[in-house]
């Protein structure tokens, strides 16, 4: 007890004061990474606002500009029959319809319809209508393992999985990037572990990973299961529509989806909606409807958003063209790129990013040149990202894009990289 006292005053001793903070004043005096800067880059680099139509061409602060920042691959955002579909079923339904959660009150046959169609076209027995996409990733991994289950995940793995992760009470352990052998050790180390809890191993990657545009190794993650035992919880919000065949995913683009045990995406992307599904075998999708909190004590998915879903799917399933489309506007602008010497990475979905050498300054000049004098709008990023000499231009080809868009933006890219070589951007900066 002595010992333990003098330990004590050695931590808090008599003359130590200790300063109460208020919850507010602490948040204020720390903003975050990215709150740190919303003194300027509100309104601009952070939270901008795209208007009219959903296009290649918006309005960007009264300007119009050529976008490249928005995830609607197949041009289905202002589809006529998507809209439509859309407007019908608001007419007829309302958004309230229906009200509760599925599991009490908000379940409709139109639910289950799309559910049973999203599970053929994605070519598993069965899967599970979602409200949203972050949401359902963190819920699905949180039902699906217990505190002595090991989770092993990809490095690169979107933010809704790390989420997910954090949730998890039991052992996690990361693999490199794409890196069979580092996930290999990783499934030893798991292997060793769940042998003394008893516990079972799901590894998580996903199927287009949506900075770089590289392709989860699926085909290669799935081989490993003749060695090791473990599920495999594939998120292919990127994939779903652009990659496979079908459109059904990475999965079908690399000839194994059947290896992968849970299959998920979101509406937000390809479907240009609201929502997400994940599907598995029956019993799988079952255990799920009755344990993930996320959906169990959350309002239904509204009808107009499960109608126009069906649209979207039927799309997706009838004209092969949008997906030909999305493709050819793809390969123009990633081989362009290549031809005029632009490291694009080893992008091989329609992801596609542009990397230059630069501080955070330059990019910051170099967006308002691009904005302001090229009119074209994409996302940027930057450090911690990236590395701190790195400047990563991310560009979303879709279907509506044209060939005229691509040479267009090639064009604008190869006359910035020559001024900020030139080191131009430092020089004479551009304003708003």
């Amino acid at each position: 007890m002595n010992a333990y006292k003098a330990q004590l005053d050695r931590k808090y001793p008599d003359n130590l004061i200790i300063t109460k903070v208020d919850l507010f004043e602490k948040l204020l005096t720390n903003r975050g990474p990215l709150g740190s800067h919303s003194h300027y880059a509100h309104g601009y680099f952070t939270f901008p606002k795209l208007e009219g139509e959903i296009a290649p061409r918006m309005k960007f602060r009264g300007k119009e500009v050529l976008t490249w920042s928005l995830n609607n691959y197949l041009g289905l955002a202002n589809h006529p029959e998507v809209r439509k579909a859309d407007a019908d079923a608001a007419a007829e339904w309302g958004m309230a319809t229906p009200m509760g959660a599925r599991i009490m009150s908000g379940n409709t046959n139109y639910h289950e319809k799309l559910e049973a169609e999203l599970a053929e076209f994605v070519q598993k027995p069965d899967a599970m209508l979602l409200n949203f996409g972050y949401q359902g990733v963190l819920s699905i991994i949180d039902a699906l393992v217990d505190r002595h289950d090991v989770i092993v995940y990809d490095a690169e793995s979107h933010a809704c999985i790390i989420d997910g992760l954090r949730l998890h009470q039991g052992k996690r352990f990361v693999f490199a990037h794409n890196d069979m052998a580092s996930l290999e050790k990783q499934l030893e180390r798991a292997t060793r572990w769940t042998e003394n809890t008893g516990g079972a191993i799901l590894v998580i990657t996903e199927g287009v990973f949506g900075m770089s545009g590289n392709l989860g190794s699926l085909d290669k993650v799935v081989a490993l299961k003749e060695k090791f035992q473990f599920r495999l919880f594939v998120d292919d919000a990127h994939g779903f529509g652009t990659m496979g065949k079908t459109g059904a995913g990475t999965g079908e683009h690399l000839n194994c989806q059947d290896g992968i045990d849970v299959y998920f995406s979101t509406f937000a992307k390809s479907m240009a909606s609201i929502g997400a599904f994940v599907a598995a075998d029956e019993q799988v999708v079952e255990y799920l409807r009755y344990n993930m909190r996320s959906q169990i004590f959350a309002k239904s998915l509204p009808m107009p958003l499960v109608i126009g879903a069906m649209k979207r799917l039927e799309l997706l399933r009838t004209q092969p063209q949008l997906k030909e489309q999305l493709w050819t506007v793809v390969d123009a602008l990633q081989s362009g790129l290549r031809e005029k010497g632009f490291n694009i990475g080893t992008t091989t979905s329609p992801v596609t990013p542009v990397f230059l050498n630069g501080q955070i300054p330059d990019a910051t000049q170099l967006t308002l040149d691009l904005r302001e004098n090229f009119n074209i709008f994409c996302s940027i990023v930057v450090y911690p990202v990236v590395p701190k000499d790195v400047i990563m231009l991310r560009l979303i080809p879709t279907a509506a894009h044209s060939l005229d868009d691509v040479k267009e933006t090639i064009d604008a890219f190869e006359k910035i990289a020559q001024k900020l070589d030139k080191g131009l951007y430092s020089a004479s900066p551009v304003t708003a």
